[in-house]
């Protein structure tokens, strides 16, 4: 959400924005949003000069009633009472102004970065850089699936049984790389000088809606029947949430954190759950890394986050390259935001397995998460990055270390979660 002072001195560049986001469905709302601002700051101003008007009136009052004065003092209590009804109405008003105000302002994009490339979809998105040099084995490289059954690895006819499509059972060495993937990222995160927390895995509404748009929330998570509670889809939600109503410290910031969760998501859309494989699915893991800073520090925190997902799937000898969101493929709350995409040897062809963004101050503005230095109190500015997301990063590092006979290579990296062990023999 931006800054109401801002949209009111710079509509023309609020409404560019919209444009660049190809929605122009909004752009009328730039201007009921300005009128009812203007509605709301009259009725306050009218309801202020009432309410001052009423303290004078009634020392008169007193000072007319000592005087004898009583005609006169009745006339001004008539005056006071006339005044109460208007400012009883002026203070019905004003939430009402406030509310309305707030669902516009709620659904009008973020300014977006000037460097972010304009284009309609992801289809749109711009290749920044690769790392490391793509993988075409003289082999055939199976499906992520098969490689899995190989070593005995996955059960979806099991997981169809006790919770429907969308779900998987990890096994025995499958699910033994999966965690260890999971532990080397928190360590990986640690030795970056960020702090580890498990976050609650369940958030109330208000926290959701300061965290992401309506659209999203309906699109991915699940709502827990009859409480104010919704299954997280990220730990970010909940990282950021931790913050809400406070006041940061300046000296504390930037506040670095990397946490563990499992994430919920309906999946709802285009794309739709796979049937066979684990890249699509209801429940995954999920290693995040979060950051609050001063708003002059979150470019250069922004290019931090991004390089340490780098860092870390080519310390696994994944093959991986970052890709830039265009403005129309960029959620309404984010100022700037790229993929980070691994190397499929399967598919000769690279796939999201990360995402990191800055949201300037639009979550805390919602959330109302300030911090307090020598210039007073200001928004903080917070980012969110993907450090692995399994299983998506369990299917690179199949495809990545797979060999001929079946055999799958364990990264240097990975052995001491492995109990030691440097090839998996299915």
């Amino acid at each position: 959400m931006i800054d109401i002072k801002f949209l009111r001195e710079n509509p023309d560049i609020v409404k560019e924005n919209i444009r660049k986001k190809f929605q122009d469905q909004k752009l009328e709302l730039v201007d009921e949003v300005i009128a009812l601002d203007a509605e709301s700051r009259k009725a306050k101003q009218e309801g202020d000069n009432l309410r001052a008007s009423k303290n004078k009136v009634s020392k008169e009052i007193g000072s007319l009633m000592a005087q004898g004065k009583k005609e006169e003092a009745e006339q001004k209590k008539a005056e006071v009472a006339a005044n109460a009804k208007r400012l009883a109405e002026l203070e019905a008003l004003e939430p009402q102004l406030q509310e309305k105000i707030t669902k516009i302002m709620m659904v009008i994009p973020n300014i977006i970065d000037d460097s972010v490339p304009i284009g309609k979809d992801d289809t749109e998105n711009v290749e920044l850089q690769k790392f490391g040099e793509p993988i075409f084995p003289e082999f055939e490289v199976p499906y992520h699936a098969d490689i899995l059954n190989s070593i005995n690895g996955l059960d979806k006819d099991a997981a169809g049984r006790t919770s429907g499509n969308g779900f998987y059972y990890l096994m025995g060495d499958a699910a033994r790389i999966h965690s260890a993937m999971i532990s080397y990222a928190r360590d990986f995160m640690i030795d970056k000088g960020f702090t580890y927390c498990i976050p609650p895995f369940m958030i109330r509404s208000s926290v959701v809606n300061g965290v992401m748009s309506f659209a999203e929330m309906e699109a991915m998570m699940y709502k827990i029947e009859g409480e104010d509670l919704f299954l997280i889809g990220t730990s970010e939600h909940s990282m950021i949430g931790k913050f809400k109503g406070q006041i940061v410290e300046e000296s504390s910031l930037p506040v670095t954190m990397t946490s563990y969760s499992p994430c919920f998501r309906k999946e709802v859309g285009s794309h739709g759950i796979e049937e066979r494989g684990v890249y699509r699915v209801h429940q995954f893991e999920k290693q995040e890394m979060v950051v609050l800073c001063k708003p002059q520090e979150s470019m250069d925190w922004y290019h931090k986050m991004w390089s340490y997902t780098v860092e870390f799937f080519r310390s696994l000898d994944i093959p991986v390259r970052t890709l830039e969101c265009c403005s129309g493929d960029l959620a309404d709350l984010k100022v700037k935001s790229c993929d980070i995409e691994a190397w499929s040897p399967r598919q000769k062809k690279y796939f999201e397995v990360g995402s990191c963004s800055t949201l300037g101050d639009a979550q805390a503005r919602r959330l109302g998460i300030r911090t307090r230095g020598e210039n007073g109190t200001y928004f903080v500015h917070t980012l969110n990055n993907t450090v692995l997301a399994s299983p998506r990063g369990l299917i690179a590092f199949l495809e990545n270390n797979v060999n001929e006979d079946g055999s799958i290579n364990i990264p240097e990296v990975l052995r001491p979660y492995m109990g030691g062990k440097e090839k998996i023999i299915p």
